[in-house]
């Protein structure tokens, strides 16, 4: 893609292939990837870039699939400027490339409650846009605001009001990079805190392909709201429960499969192609639809376009 770029003082690469940037390791070449020096540095870029450039704001990649062909015009990956953690009174101000396990931690350790947070994989950032949640926490039950900057170069603050949380999703303009967020969490005993967050992992190491190349959760539960980890937990409406029904535990498509352990994850087994993972992903979808009448939807995100000569 021939175009005409503005010149930041970040990094600003052409043609950069994203499959090692995506815990799935697959996708085609962005046609530009620009990691801002700062937030100046990115609200300048933005303010400059020709309107009809798309732009892709990419977190950490572990929600993700990049199709073959790549995505065109902007991939803006946050990095170092944007993955710090501040706490004062209370209040967590974590920037959008903290990893939501580290702010987990550095909460606990002031004595913050945000241990549903040390199990999700991915960033702030990633986090507020997708609405994170497990153990019936969501981030939208601590967000206080968060700082975007917009298409066109402003920087704005965004309440829960204006972001329309739902199971999932929030509600951000195209082209929006969410920069920070402010979280509020009631206090805890810090021991108590870290050893509910080694429980926690240690649950989902036993249930979850954690060794395993995958991108966490493939698809949505119908019922509209994460596990509980509780006892008590209705499994009837989980992704897992009506992918395992359908028989396709284990089901595999050239190097993509749904994991053995855990039939929600999606996994590459070595050498699949985006192709692959997302016709998988696709088949589990019919066959779930003809088995139980249940619509999935996808959680992983899935963007770019496909491979050259392909459909």
């Amino acid at each position: 893609m021939s175009i005409d770029l503005p010149t930041p003082r970040g990094t600003l690469i052409p043609d950069r292939s994203l499959d090692g940037l995506t815990w799935l390791r697959v996708g085609g070449p962005a046609d530009w990837l620009f990691q801002p020096a700062d937030q100046d540095d990115l609200a300048d870029f933005l303010a400059a870039l020709d309107p009809a450039v798309p732009v892709f704001p990419m977190g950490v990649g572990s929600n993700l699939i990049v199709r073959d062909g790549g995505i065109r015009g902007v991939v803006i990956r946050l990095g170092r400027a944007f993955n710090g953690v501040e706490i004062a009174e209370g209040v967590v101000t974590a920037g959008a490339a903290a990893l939501d396990a580290q702010v987990a931690r550095r909460a606990a350790e002031a004595g913050l409650d945000l241990t549903f947070l040390r199990t999700i994989p991915g960033s702030i950032g990633g986090a507020v846009r997708m609405n994170a949640g497990c153990y019936g926490s969501y981030l939208a039950d601590h967000l206080i605001d968060a700082t975007a900057v917009t298409r066109d170069g402003r920087t704005v603050t965004l309440t829960p009001a204006d972001l329309r949380f739902a199971y999932r999703e929030s509600h951000l303009p195209e082209g929006w990079v969410i920069t920070a967020a402010r979280l509020r969490a009631a206090p805890g005993d810090p021991d108590a805190l870290h050893a509910r967050m080694a429980d926690q992992l240690a649950r989902r190491d036993e249930s979850q392909p954690t060794r395993e190349r995958s991108a966490g959760s493939t698809f949505r539960n119908p019922a509209g709201f994460s596990s509980t980890g509780q006892a008590d937990d209705v499994h009837d409406l989980k992704a897992w429960a009506l992918i395992d029904r359908a028989g396709l535990r284990g089901h595999s498509w050239g190097g993509a499969q749904m994991s053995e352990k855990h039939p929600n994850f999606l996994l590459n087994t070595g050498g699949a192609t985006a192709a692959e993972l997302e016709a998988l992903g696709e088949l589990v979808r019919r066959r779930v639809l003809e088995e139980s009448g249940h619509e999935l939807q996808w959680e992983v995100v899935r963007v770019g376009d496909p491979a050259p000569g392909t459909d």
